[in-house]
Parts: C-alpha cells; sequence; structure tokens
C-alpha cells in the first residue's frame, strides 16, 4: 500500500509542478499587477479606472453572445443529423467536421478573410455577375462569423456526444403515448441532451470572449474587443497593470458564467461538460 501510495505521488508530480509553472503562478502575477503600479506600490486605481472600457465589455460580450446562439442553432441540428446516420457515416462526419481544426487558426482566419475581403471571391462573384460588392471585412457580422466558424465543432461534437448516448427507450415511450416528432423533440431530446448543450455553450462563450486575432483580422480594427485591448497593454510595459487589471476581471466574468453553466449541468455524467 505504501508503495503504490509512493507510486501514485510520483505519477502525479510532474502535472502538480505543470500546473503551478503555467496556471497558479500566472494567475499570480496577474493579481499582482493588477493590484499594483508601475512601481510596485499597492494600488486600486487600476480596477477603478476599468469604467472607461465598459464599452468594451459589453461590446465583447454582445459578440460571443450572438456566436453562441447561432452555433447553438446551428450546431444543434447538425449534431442530431450526425447521430441519426449510420454509425460508419457518422465517423466521416466527425472527422469533416473536425478537418478544419487541424489548420492553424491564423490560416483558417486568413482562409476566411480572402472570401469576405473587398477583392476576395464572393465579391469576384459578384462583380462578374454584375452586382455591387458588398462591404464584409471591417463589419461585426464578419467577427461574429469569425467566431462561429472557429468554434462550431466545439458546439457540436458534446451534443452529439450526448445524443448517442441517449436511451431509445425514451423516445420509444413517448412515441407510444402519442407524442408526435415535435414533442418527442421538445420534450424528451432536448432536456436530455440540455447538458451537451451547456458543455458546447461553454466551450463557444469562453473563447469567443476573450478572442483577438479574430476581431483584428475580420474586425479591420474597426472593434476594440476585451482581448485586443489586453494584448495592446501588454506591449508596451507602462501599460501592463490595466491590461492585468482586465484580464483580472475577464477571468472573473468566466468563472461566474462557468458556475452558472456548471449549476445548470447539474452534474449530469452524460453530458460531457467539462468544467
Amino acid at each position: 500500500m505504501k508503495t503504490g501510495n509512493l507510486f501514485r505521488k510520483a505519477a502525479a508530480a510532474p502535472h502538480i509542478l505543470w500546473s503551478v509553472m503555467f496556471i497558479v503562478f500566472p494567475l499570480l502575477f496577474v493579481i499582482y499587477f493588477a493590484f499594483t503600479d508601475s512601481y510596485g506600490n499597492f494600488t486600486f486605481d487600476n480596477i477603478t479606472g476599468l469604467s472607461g472600457y465598459t464599452n468594451t465589455f459589453i461590446l465583447s460580450i454582445g459578440f460571443a453572445l450572438i456566436a453562441t446562439v447561432v452555433c447553438i442553432l446551428i450546431g444543434y441540428p447538425l449534431a442530431y443529423f450526425i447521430s441519426k446516420t449510420a454509425p460508419s457515416k457518422q465517423k466521416i462526419l466527425i472527422v469533416l467536421l473536425m478537418l478544419p481544426m487541424w489548420i492553424n487558426l491564423l490560416i483558417r482566419t486568413y482562409s476566411l478573410m480572402s472570401l469576405l475581403d473587398n477583392g476576395g471571391l464572393i465579391n469576384g462573384m459578384l462583380s462578374n455577375l454584375g452586382l455591387p460588392k458588398l462591404k464584409m471585412v471591417g463589419t461585426g457580422g464578419a467577427v461574429i462569423l469569425g467566431m462561429i466558424y472557429d468554434f462550431l465543432p466545439y458546439m457540436v461534437l458534446p451534443i452529439y456526444t450526448t445524443m448517442t448516448k441517449l436511451d431509445q427507450r425514451y423516445i420509444e415511450a413517448a412515441r407510444d403515448l402519442g407524442c408526435n416528432n415535435f414533442q418527442v423533440l421538445t420534450k424528451v431530446i432536448i432536456p436530455l441532451t440540455v447538458p451537451g448543450i451547456i458543455s458546447g455553450i461553454t466551450m463557444v462563450f469562453v473563447p469567443s470572449i476573450s478572442t483577438f486575432y479574430i476581431s483584428q483580422k475580420l474586425g479591420g480594427g474597426t472593434f476594440d474587443l476585451i482581448g485586443d485591448t489586453i494584448e495592446r497593454q501588454f506591449q508596451n510595459e507602462l501599460t501592463y497593470n490595466t491590461g492585468a487589471a482586465i484580464s483580472l476581471i475577464m477571468m472573473i466574468l468566466i468563472l461566474i458564467s462557468l458556475a452558472v453553466m456548471n449549476k445548470f449541468a447539474d452534474n449530469d455524467e452524460d453530458g460531457g461538460i467539462i468544467v
């Protein structure tokens, strides 16, 4: 027994060391810089000064919420369709869904820019048809589209997982009791897949609210989101403390949202919740 305990502690040591070095220490550094000035003196000025970034927080949360809702509207039917196909086809469809994720985020964003730009493929086709060009890059719609394109698989996969674990006897019982297809969907399938939906919301909303590269390229510098602001603050040593304060507030917002989502998930083991 003692040997087993020693082995488990030795096996866990690298993971604990990794967590301390790359999770705990960075968080402590953020907290330290958030509550100190450029001379290392304790202050609340960095936190109280964030009132000037209210619009940035609101815009970031708004874009992330829209992207998350659209991902649900697209991802839920897609996950349902995949779960109803033959097992051999399911594997192919999942690979096709994940295939873009094998490509670097930067390359995917540039590829989307080449489609949406004024001289891109879409506007080129419109010009050939004699139609006016559309301004897409530099708009909020382009930024939200980039979020949806990049994070949609994170919505589909947990929902698909919950659907494949559904006990078909519930659906058969609902049909035997006279439920039509719509009632089966709304009264049986959706309630039983809520944990997967919550997990998908978590995995889409969190990266959407903190993204910066998508908004920079597809937003054309028009939109200043939280991620953009943090990046800009950390490019200058004199504004490290402000950047740390914004990062701290964003982490608190994310933790609150995760706590709320986990509460709704109700710790269902079949839901695929990851937090």
